[in-house]
């Protein structure tokens, strides 16, 4: 088993090796690129805005519910809200949904131009099909990821102050001065450089176990399933470590 763990790690990066060679057109790079932006970036707001704004509004009930001492002041249910958002949910646990959508997009994808022969015809033309095929997808996943995180941390605090304007759970005027009480910039960008690398772990790892296809649509299938499941893994892997390196 340590083996193939080993064996595949060494396939996996000379598989990024060959991604990330100088493209052969560049004009069609960037035509693809924003294509891939597209597809895998815009196309998520819709399940990032759904996701984070109940999300936030789960947080701020659960949060008014379990802090009801008179010792804790009113204004602790926004800061904490804020702090889970910006610190966990907008990057660890909306990477962890994404991998689950893009993901086993880019592995099915893949997998599929695989096993229909598309990767060996480009191979035969003298194309790098890695390079042509890999590179735009993360590329553009990479690029777009930090603004879904972004919006997500605010989506997330708009759900929060849904439940202060239409409940009488908590005050607005406490909910905004929690979300603004010892705020701390470091925490928007600490969520920003994780999202960038688990997007650029779920793009590649995707790509990788489509690539490598081999047999018919079960196959791809499976492999779909093994790129979901890596990505995860790694994500929670590097949530660890980078928790520890940045917020130490």
């Amino acid at each position: 088993m340590l083996f193939n763990s080993a064996a595949t790690f060494g396939k996996y990066c000379l598989f990024i090796v060959q991604v990330f060679r100088s493209p052969d057109k560049w004009k069609e790079f960037f035509k693809k690129l924003v294509f891939e932006i597209s597809k895998l970036g815009v196309d998520s707001i819709p399940l990032v805005l759904i996701i984070s704004l109940f999300i936030g509004a789960v947080i701020t009930i659960q949060m008014v519910l379990n802090t009801t001492s008179p010792l804790i002041p009113a204004y602790s249910t926004g800061l904490a809200t804020r702090e889970i958002l910006l610190l966990e949910f907008s990057s660890t646990m909306m990477c962890l949904i994404l991998a689950g959508k893009v993901g086993s997009n880019i592995a099915s994808e893949i997998g599929t131009m695989r096993v229909t022969e598309q990767i060996d015809a480009l191979d035969i033309m003298g194309i790098n099909s890695a390079n042509f095929i890999v590179l735009p997808k993360i590329v553009g996943f990479v690029f777009f990821v930090p603004v879904l995180c972004v919006f997500s941390m605010f989506v997330g605090l708009i759900g929060g102050w849904v439940i202060a304007e239409f409940t009488s759970m908590i005050s607005v005027e406490n909910y905004v001065f929690g979300i603004q009480s010892f705020f701390t910039e470091w925490y928007v960008w600490y969520g920003i450089i994780k999202t960038v690398i688990f997007a650029f772990i779920i793009a590649s790892v995707s790509a990788y176990y489509g690539y490598f296809v081999k047999g018919g649509s079960r196959e791809v299938g499976r492999a779909s399933t093994k790129a979901v499941v890596s990505s995860s893994i790694l994500i929670l892997f590097f949530d660890v470590i980078l928790t520890k390196l940045l917020l130490q």
